[in-house]
């Protein structure tokens, strides 16, 4: 977990420091423009002080190096020159600034460079000589920066260290904060790494953070579904053992008898033995892959679509025909004039509709009458199957939707399978079934109403 790349520890981490460091470092920036300010005031003033008492005294021919001086390792440069640009008096010659020009009184403070050092200058007019009120002359001084300089880094180092360390002792609390904030995911997935293969029950919600319980409940829906696709799995390999065990052992038996036989008549007559026992074989394996396929977590959600089952109940009329016409069965279809919109899978419709027709062709004695109806009732497409045989005694009504359940004594053979599909396909398109008693109480009739559907 530690070195996983997405680690969501890592992940919040660089979330939150990132836009820390990257607030100091505008800070910094800041603080030190704020620093450079203020440390420039109080020297400012000073400068400003100097370099006014030094022009007055120049006005009564003192000369400059009698001002006061403060304690200072700085250099300090003053230039005078007059109205037109002359250089009066001064210790160097520092460039002239526009505040003589411009008329400005008050003191115009500016940074710049002088003989390779970084310095701070003052321009100020002054009058002279007082008697004359319209003579004047600018005195420029310039001061190095050493100190301030130094104040400067003094002031921001108290700001900017204090500001860094505080960083990374919230980094540590933080840190400390997530790894225990993440020891329920830890335990969790220690929980799950332990589990058998064959362990497939739900997680607990209360051992995790409510931020991650909707992960928990996504999980346990997914354990569920797994489980019941499992079930189905067992159910049929369960099943096909036990069904497919005794018609291939009648097989082998014909067949060692047919080998058996030297008469040509007995030897044909046991292999038509055996090529209906493996019809029925045929038929029953197919039968157990339709069930496998239309239960529960077989069939995949995604391929539904919106079908007319108008078309499809009259396609599978027509394939059904020939078998109607060999038990000389009387096989019809009445369709609806309106699309009959029903949300499913094509092949599963396909299938259940077969099932119902087998069922009700095989159970219909000869010269009998078998009928598909499809409509649109109130509520959503109806299908109905309805045949004149002998029916169904009610209180085997349910219980003819069970795997393997057959009538006894209806003389047919069966895998015990066909309605058994039908509920699962039903099931599975979220369709109600029913069965009841044909037209005037003979037969059978086999109701599956499917829900509303907009039109295709």
């Amino acid at each position: 977990m530690d070195n996983d790349i997405l680690s969501l520890r890592n992940h919040l981490m660089n979330w939150l420091f990132t836009p820390l460091f990257v607030l100091w470092i505008f800070s910094t920036a800041a603080g030190y423009m704020a620093t450079l300010n203020y440390a420039n005031q109080p020297y400012d003033l000073a400068l400003v002080e100097r370099a006014q008492y030094m022009a007055g005294q120049l006005g009564g021919q003192a000369h400059p190096d009698g001002a006061p001086a403060a304690e200072t390792s700085d250099r300090t440069f003053y230039t005078i020159t007059n109205a037109e640009g002359r250089v009066i008096a001064g210790n160097a010659s520092l460039p002239r600034q526009p505040a003589f020009q411009t008329g400005r009184n008050e003191p115009v403070f500016s940074d710049g460079e002088f003989k390779g050092q970084k310095v701070r200058m003052v321009s100020l007019r002054y009058r002279p000589n007082p008697a004359d009120s319209g003579s004047y002359a600018l005195f420029q001084m310039a001061e190095t920066t050493g100190k301030r300089q130094a104040l400067t880094r003094g002031i921001l180092g108290n700001i900017v260290i204090p500001q860094l360390l505080l960083i990374i002792m919230a980094g540590g609390a933080v840190w400390y904060a997530l790894k225990r904030g993440l020891m329920p995911l830890e335990h969790l997935r220690q929980e799950v790494a332990q589990r058998s293969r064959d362990d497939l029950s739900l997680l607990d919600e209360r051992k995790a953070p409510v931020e991650v319980q909707p992960l928990i409940e996504a999980v346990n829906d997914l354990l569920q579904r797994l489980k019941q696709v499992m079930e189905s799995q067992k159910r049929f390999v369960a099943d096909a053992a036990h069904q497919l065990r005794t018609p291939f052992a009648g097989l082998k038996t014909q067949a060692e008898l047919a080998l058996r036989e030297e008469d040509p008549l007995r030897v044909r007559h046991a292999l038509q033995q055996i090529l209906t026992s493996a019809e029925r074989c045929s038929h029953l394996v197919n039968q157990l892959l339709s069930l496998a396929r239309n239960e529960p977590g077989g069939q995949a959600y995604s391929s539904f679509e919106m079908l007319n089952l108008n078309l499809l109940a009259k396609e599978s009329v027509m394939q059904w025909v020939p078998e109607a016409l060999q038990k000389n069965i009387d096989l019809g279809f009445e369709g609806s004039r309106q699309v009959l919109p029903v949300r499913g899978n094509a092949i599963g419709l396909q299938e259940m509709i077969g099932n119902l027709l087998d069922n009700a062709i095989r159970y219909t004695p000869p010269g009998g009458m078998v009928t598909l109806r499809a409509g649109y009732e109130e509520g959503g497409a109806v299908l109905r199957v309805e045949d004149n045989g002998p029916g169904i005694p009610e209180e085997q009504r349910d219980r003819v939707f069970e795997r393997f359940y057959r009538i006894l004594g209806s003389g047919q053979t069966g895998s015990g399978l066909g309605l058994a599909i039908v509920r699962e396909v039903a099931n599975l398109h979220e369709a109600s079934i029913s069965l009841t008693a044909g037209q005037n109480g003979h037969g059978t009739l086999i109701t599956v109403h499917f829900p509303h559907h907009s039109e295709i």
